[in-house]
């Protein structure tokens, strides 16, 4: 009789997923931290700590691999059961500069510098917040923010011991050293935010050359894409807008920018029908964009 093949712990599922992670192989990772996450579900243990960790780090392996919604959710997931861990706030804090949700990342660089002062990266984030935020908003770009947690005393003390105590194996990313790829990733969104600001001035050719060297970088930057169409349509180049809308809804098929921009592109290259679809599927995402429903009105007139 064959042997019974034997089942892996969560326990080895994590460790598995952790060296598949620091050998660069971050899909691979998160199948295995998803497997570990539901074989510690239906245990029926209630170990919020482990659990924790393990949606942790595939929010980790999301990042990496450009899964910036993914990442944020898994953040989010951590943080729900262990309140005010560094490593997630950390990771959903990148997530959402990436994403350009620039005041939701304030708000988690400001709270990871309230647990831990001396963190770089925390500064470094709420620095290049703080930037983008007054350029965006203007000199009254605090009123718009959602409001700061404060952390507790207590839960501070707890957390930075913790993090002082807990050896590095028991997470798989954000060490003081970066990992092979940090630096590619930093470079990418530095570019893009070159890009984001020559896009300002109107140099929209100038702009195309920084999000493309930027996409060369992360492939799987979605504001990236949407960017450079933006600079493609104002240079008419509808079907090089069309190609990296195409590309931003692979990554995030509910991109509202992607399918607005997507069906500006459609309606210069006349296809009316492909533009009232994107504009159909981006009014069920959000009913109420006023900016859709009058190219809609619009490109109804012209069919």
């Amino acid at each position: 009789m064959p042997q019974k093949r034997r089942s892996h712990t969560w326990t080895e599922l994590k460790q598995a997923g952790n060296e598949f992670f620091k050998s660069g192989q971050y899909g691979e990772a998160a199948c295995l931290y998803t497997q570990a996450i539901q074989l510690l579900e239906k245990s029926g243990k209630k170990n919020q700590e482990d659990l924790g960790v393990l949606y942790s780090n595939r929010a980790a392996s999301y990042l990496k691999d450009g899964n910036c919604a993914g990442c944020v959710k898994d953040c989010t997931a951590s943080l729900d059961l262990v309140h005010f861990s560094i490593k997630p706030i950390l990771r959903r804090a990148t997530a959402y500069e990436a994403l350009e949700r620039y005041r939701l990342a304030y708000v988690d660089y400001k709270t990871a510098l309230q647990i831990d002062c001396n963190i770089p990266a925390a500064h470094d984030g709420t620095n290049r917040m703080t930037k983008v935020l007054t350029e965006q908003d203007g000199a009254a770009w605090r009123e718009k923010l959602p409001p700061i947690p404060t952390v507790p005393l207590d839960v501070r003390e707890r957390l930075v011991q913790t993090a002082m105590s807990t050896p590095t194996a028991q997470q798989n990313g954000t060490s003081q050293r970066e990992r092979p790829g940090d630096g590619a990733m930093k470079q990418a969104l530095s570019l893009k935010e070159e890009g984001n600001a020559l896009v300002k001035k109107g140099e929209h050719k100038k702009a195309i050359e920084k999000y493309t060297q930027s996409l060369k970088l992360n492939p799987k930057q979605v504001p990236t894409y949407t960017n450079r169409a933006l600079c493609y349509l104002s240079l008419k180049m509808y079907k090089e807008a069309v190609q990296d809308c195409v590309e931003a809804l692979q990554l995030d098929s509910t991109n509202v920018k992607a399918l607005y921009r997507r069906a500006l592109a459609y309606k210069q290259l006349k296809d009316y029908k492909a533009c009232v679809e994107d504009l159909n599927i981006l009014l069920k995402i959000e009913p109420k964009n006023t900016a859709a429903q009058k190219l809609q009105l619009e490109v109804q007139k012209m069919k």
